[in-house]
């Protein structure tokens, strides 16, 4: 064991020398390749030393180890910040990912990686002017009337500016980053081998399927032309809810790396204060953005999976209407039918309380014998909770708060679970983060409706595949009616909640 220690520390003092020679830019490297590796490798191997060595000499599961391991996952998550903060692109887009993932790691990276949302480096305006003239081979004059120099929003890879066209029209143009699509895949290389590095050292630490995730998504989002016509698609999906607002898009003044589209304005989703000063109710709020995300995830398997506050906004209709504004989408996830009914009916369980059920299904997602924590991550509840009936028994800050510090207790077992799941699981389980999130601040979390709206959505969607596997209008009747029913009692259950809870 020491010989390895020496082994890292000896590598590290080279790795020093050489990033540090690197990072002085003494022959104008700043942005290469070589660079953004070594800084990246450098930071590791840092962090790798700061957990070999601080707790090698301290016993195992005593409380003075969880202490001192929490003191490294701080300085752990701000080195690693300070690297993707440094790195910018790709390597902020995984900080963020890892700041939305609430109940699946430490407390102290997601509370650390959390200010990434709000802090993301910004270009240029020059830079912005040459990617313009890049697109569409003319200045910014020619083509707007007026063209804000500074954005009014700035993410991972792009930024946003307000302009006006030559007709009046009101517009928001989003402009990627210069170099993030050159450097993406030299990024996306640089992570898969730190990932398998650090699995070597830490057996515990299995960030692979984080990576394969962003490998897989990535080169979608660089490409805003799909973002576009994921935009369409969910509209078209979601036309039945009136109060949703997807802004149009502009093709015309759109490419692979510039998008144009309506100019939306509103406060963000998890903002009390504006909804309160703007009398919107939170609770309608909630009630929304529940029935979007249970239609797309239940019922159409499409689904829109980075809803961080920056990309859900809320405004007040003059007529005192509440519209809910859906950005930003280049990140999506389509389920497969079998895996899409399977998860509907993991939920029904887990709403019945039902645990041979609930094993079952969390079975055929491939977790085997871990259903019990898994049922957790799903639920954000104590496996007590799940047992008691999540919409029966009452949710409390303090149970928030033990399974959030259990993140770390459990983190191989949460790690396996993560690389034994269907791929389709694992946006699914950042976008229920980030939504819990929301109810949190707004706090709605855990209401009683939630859980009406998921029932109903999956009820209609197992309805739904039982019909189409019909070979007799009889069979199809049956389930026709099976679904009716349960509806209806699952409204008078409704009606209930409203006249006496």
């Amino acid at each position: 064991m020491f010989s390895r220690l020496f082994g890292l520390t000896s590598g590290a003092a080279v790795s020093t020398l050489g990033v540090n020679f690197l990072l002085n830019d003494p022959v104008g490297l700043q942005n290469s390749g070589i660079v953004r590796f070594g800084r990246a490798a450098f930071y590791a191997v840092s962090i790798a030393l700061d957990y070999k060595i601080s707790l090698y000499f301290v016993e195992k599961e005593s409380e003075k180890y969880y202490e001192e391991k929490s003191k490294v996952h701080w300085r752990s998550a701000i080195r690693l910040r300070e690297m993707c903060c440094k790195n910018g692109g790709c390597f902020i887009k995984i900080g963020q990912h890892l700041g939305s993932l609430d109940y699946l790691l430490p407390y102290e990276y997601v509370k650390t990686m959390k200010v990434l949302h709000d802090n993301a480096p910004k270009s240029t305006f020059d830079e912005i002017r040459q990617t313009i003239r890049e697109e569409f081979g003319k200045e910014i004059e020619e083509i707007f009337v007026e063209f804000d120099r500074e954005p009014v929003g700035a993410a991972s890879l792009a930024q946003v500016h307000r302009a006006t066209l030559k007709d009046g029209r009101l517009i928001a143009v989003k402009v990627q980053h210069p170099k993030v699509k050159g450097h993406s895949r030299g990024d996306i290389a640089t992570m898969e081998f730190l990932a398998r590095s650090i699995s070597l050292l830490f057996p515990d630490f299995q960030f692979n399927w984080l990576v394969e995730e962003t490998k897989k998504n990535l080169p979608l989002e660089l490409d805003f032309l799909h973002e576009a016509r994921n935009a369409d698609k969910i509209r078209s999906i979601l036309k039945k809810f009136t109060y949703l607002k997807i802004p149009e898009i502009y093709y015309d003044l759109s490419t692979d790396r510039v998008l144009s589209m309506e100019f939306v304005e509103g406060g963000k989703i998890d903002d009390k204060q504006y909804m309160l000063r703007n009398k919107i109710s939170v609770n309608q709020v909630s009630r929304y953005l529940g029935q979007m995300y249970s239609e797309m995830i239940f019922v159409h398997g499409f689904i829109h999976c980075d809803p961080h506050p920056g990309n859900v906004m809320v405004q007040k209709l003059p007529h005192g209407g509440i519209q809910i504004i859906l950005l930003d989408h280049g990140l999506y996830q389509t389920l497969t039918d079998d895996f899409r009914i399977d998860y509907c009916q993991l939920w029904q369980s887990l709403i019945r309380a039902d645990v041979p059920a609930i094993r079952h299904y969390a079975e055929k997602l491939g977790v085997g014998d871990m259903y019990g924590l898994f049922a957790s991550i799903l639920t954000a509840r104590s496996w007590d909770s799940v047992q008691a009936g999540i919409d029966r028994k009452r949710y409390s800050q303090a149970e928030d708060d033990v399974i959030k510090t259990s993140a770390s207790q459990y983190l191989p077992e949460i790690t396996s679970i993560l690389n034994r799941v269907p791929r389709q699981m694992l946006l699914i389980l950042k976008t229920n983060d980030v939504l819990r999130g929301i109810e949190t601040v707004l706090g709605t979390r855990f209401h009683a409706s939630s859980f009406l709206t998921m029932s109903r959505c999956c009820t209609r969607a197992v309805a739904r595949d039982a019909r189409r596997k019909c070979q007799t209008i009889w069979c199809y009747l049956k389930y026709l009616f099976i679904e009716q029913v349960t509806l209806l009692r699952l409204s008078m259950y409704g009606w209930y909640l409203w006249l006496f809870a």
